[in-house]
């Protein structure tokens, strides 16, 4: 079986779907691997390491499409792209099905078997092939370093002959993973930390972490079945945002990580929250791809507000793309081998089986997943 490995494309992408690392697992398994001459350029990864790992290097990337059994990827790819690849084959990435149903009818028009790895069931078996866990991750982590950045002040309490400088104070809006490595990062670094999410079920996560949790009455709240946090009604928004702005004029720092999959971000910080917020203070909003959790938030920029910094940043893994592109692959490395039959040395994924009935788009010309269709009409 032919696994083919691709540039990306998108503008300032600096993460790559497979390294070198990756590369030798999957050609210990019997896999042929392929890859596009220059894949690795931006994480330092250069042709030859490809080639010691066991993959050829090709540059004809319309060549290489058209010949693979399997199209690895880390964004969608354009639409225009399909079209080269044969009937049968499947293709891994990011896909973000919901919001690109005219990429998802592509898929299945040209038989194309599609995989959208954030779709991966939230289970114990699925753990090492979660890409969301994994790049929310880095991307709680980056959101702590461009906030100290921007700061006019330090993090950590420092006691020296001139007197005391107090640590600065953070308050995090969402623990989920980016919540929780945005907590850890943050007390690290010498900060006082809150935080606060609609699950009081994380309030033991968060004082394992040496924060305190923010505790708001918002009625019945939850987490759905795969650990993500459940809408809130509009009146429990309300709520919520009156419940923090206390903590918010308190904070140098703001840093919000709510989303909710497949649809737009919740909204959070609202103007006059940030009003109530001293110049010179922060806030950070990881949803700002989705929508944004800050109102007045604009996508690739920091915006002042009252003197109130709001960092806007897309692609957060990207910054450190290393790592990202590390763990990306072994996830990807991982769903593979899960699935591969090493004596016919080919991918062959079971239909019936959880992890695939939850990821697998399209199969056979058909749209596969009863998620999609029940979701997108």
């Amino acid at each position: 079986m032919k696994i083919v490995a691709l540039k990306e494309t998108f503008p300032g992408e600096k993460r790559v779907p497979l390294v070198p690392a990756s590369v030798d697992k999957l050609v210990k398994n019997g896999a042929e691997i392929a890859v596009e001459s220059g894949i690795g350029q931006t994480c330092r990864f250069t042709d030859d390491d490809y080639k010691k790992a066991g993959a050829s290097v090709e540059n004809d990337r319309n060549a290489l499409i058209s010949s693979a059994d399997m199209v690895l990827r880390l964004r969608k790819p354009p639409i225009e792209e399909i079209d080269i690849m044969k009937k049968g084959a499947f293709h891994v990435s990011y896909l973000d099905p919901f919001n690109e149903k005219e990429l998802v009818d592509k898929f299945a028009s040209a038989g194309i078997e599609a995989v959208s790895l954030e779709m991966i069931p939230r289970s114990t078996i699925a753990q090492k092939m979660d890409v969301l866990s994994s790049q929310a991750n880095l991307a709680g982590y980056v959101t702590v370093i461009l906030a100290a950045e921007k700061l006019d002040i330090i993090f950590p309490m420092m006691t020296t002959p001139s007197g005391t400088i107090k640590p600065a104070r953070v308050f995090i809006i969402g623990v989920g993973v980016a919540g929780l490595q945005a907590i850890a990062t943050a007390k690290r670094l010498g900060a006082r930390v809150e935080a606060f999410d609609t699950r009081p079920v994380v309030e033991e996560q968060v004082k394992s972490l040496g924060a305190k949790f923010v505790k708001i009455d918002l009625g019945e709240t939850g987490q759905t079945k795969d650990g993500y946090a459940k809408a809130l009604t509009p009146e429990q928004i309300k709520m919520q945002q009156a419940g923090m702005a206390k903590s918010c004029a308190l904070a140098d720092v703001v840093i919000t990580t709510a989303q909710l999959f497949g649809r737009p971000a919740p909204r959070i910080v609202t103007a006059d929250m940030i009003k109530q917020m001293r110049p010179g203070s922060v806030i950070v909003d990881m949803a700002v791809e989705t929508g944004g959790n800050v109102e007045g938030s604009e996508l690739d920029k920091v915006v002042d507000v009252g003197g109130v910094s709001i960092i806007g940043m897309g692609n957060l893994p990207g910054h450190v793309a290393i790592p990202a592109s590390q763990m990306y692959s072994s996830n990807l490395t991982n769903f593979i081998s899960h699935f591969w039959d090493k004596e016919a040395k080919t991918f062959a994924p079971k239909l019936d089986d959880d992890l695939m009935k939850g990821c697998l788009i399209t199969h056979d010309g058909q749209i596969f997943s009863e998620t999609y269709k029940s979701i997108v009409k």
